[in-house]
C-alpha cells in the first residue's frame, strides 16, 4: 500500500502532462475543422474565439464546387495507393533479402539506407526535376509515385529488418521439411508474420505521400488533370485576400482519409510499433 501511494504522484503528474501534450497536438486540427465551419465575417474578425454559434457549410460547399476537384481526389488516392502497395512489397523482400542472406556489401547497402534518410528531401528536388524531365515524366502521375516511392523505401526496409530477424530460422527450416518452396514459405508464412510491420510502414507511407505539396508543385507544372489535393488548395490563395474559410475546409476534407486509414489499421499499427521498438 505504500508503495502504490509513492507511486501515485508520478503517475498523476505523467497523466497530467500526457493530457496536456494531446491537448497541444490537437489544438491545430480542432482550430482548422473550427475555421472550417465559421462563417466569413467570424474567420476575419480581430477577435478570434475558440467556438462559433452559427456552424456554416459555405467553405465545403466552395471546395466541392472547385472545378475537377474529385479527379485531384482520385489522383491523390492513386498516387498513395501505388506508394504504399509497391513500398510495401519491395521493402518486404529488401528486408528478407539483407537479413536472411549473406553477400558482399550486404553492411555497405544498409548503411546506404540510413544516408538516403539522412538527405534532405529540399536537396534532391531539382536533380529529381531534371531526372524526371529526362525520363519523359514530367505532368504525369508518376512523377510523383516513384520520388515518393524512393524515400519511404530506406525507412521501411530497416523498420522491417526487425519483424523479419524475430521470425525463427528454424521455422523455415521446418517448412523446407513439409516440402515448402522458399517462394512458398516467404509468402504463405513470413509476410503474414510481419505483416504488422508492413501495415506501420505503410501508414508513414501514406500520410508523407498524401500530404504532399513540393514534389507535386515541382513535376505537375501545367497539366492541371494530373494534380492532386494539395495543389487544389492553391485556388484559395489568392493575391489580394487569401480565403481561409476554404483552405481549411479544404484541410479537413485531406485529412478525412487519412484519419479513415488510420483507424482501420490501428490495432496492427500498435503492434507493428510495439514489435519494432521490442526488437
Amino acid at each position: 500500500m505504500t508503495a502504490f501511494r509513492v507511486r501515485r504522484p508520478g503517475r498523476l503528474l505523467a497523466e497530467a502532462a500526457a493530457l496536456l501534450t494531446a491537448v497541444v497536438v490537437a489544438f491545430p486540427l480542432y482550430w482548422m475543422v473550427l475555421s472550417a465551419f465559421k462563417p466569413a465575417g467570424e474567420i476575419q474578425s480581430t477577435e478570434p474565439r475558440p467556438w462559433t454559434l452559427s456552424p456554416s457549410l459555405d467553405s465545403f460547399r466552395r471546395v466541392f464546387e472547385q472545378q475537377d476537384f474529385g479527379r485531384y481526389f482520385l489522383n491523390s488516392l492513386l498516387v498513395a495507393t501505388a506508394v504504399v502497395l509497391a513500398s510495401a512489397v519491395v521493402a518486404f523482400l529488401a528486408a528478407t533479402a539483407v537479413t536472411r542472406f549473406r553477400f558482399r556489401f550486404r553492411t555497405t547497402i544498409l548503411v546506404m539506407f540510413l544516408v538516403a534518410q539522412m538527405v534532405p528531401v529540399e536537396a534532391l528536388t531539382i536533380p529529381l526535376f531534371f531526372l524526371m524531365r529526362d525520363a519523359g515524366l514530367l505532368n504525369t502521375l508518376g512523377s510523383l509515385v516513384l520520388p515518393h516511392l524512393a524515400f519511404s523505401l530506406p525507412f521501411a526496409i530497416w523498420m522491417l529488418r526487425g519483424f523479419v530477424r524475430a521470425v525463427p530460422e528454424a521455422l523455415e527450416e521446418q517448412a523446407r521439411i513439409d516440402g515448402a518452396s522458399h517462394a512458398r514459405f516467404l509468402w504463405t508464412i513470413l509476410f503474414p508474420l510481419v505483416l504488422p510491420g508492413l501495415v506501420a510502414t505503410s501508414v508513414f507511407s501514406f500520410i508523407s505521400t498524401w500530404n504532399d505539396f513540393l514534389f507535386a508543385k515541382s513535376f505537375l507544372i501545367s497539366d492541371t488533370s494530373q494534380s492532386t489535393l494539395p495543389m487544389a488548395l492553391l485556388v484559395f490563395f489568392k493575391p489580394d485576400e487569401n480565403d481561409w474559410g476554404g483552405i481549411m475546409a479544404g484541410s479537413t476534407v485531406m485529412t478525412v482519409p487519412v484519419l479513415v486509414f488510420f483507424v482501420l489499421v490501428q490495432r496492427r499499427l500498435v503492434s507493428g510499433l510495439g514489435g519494432a521498438v521490442k526488437d
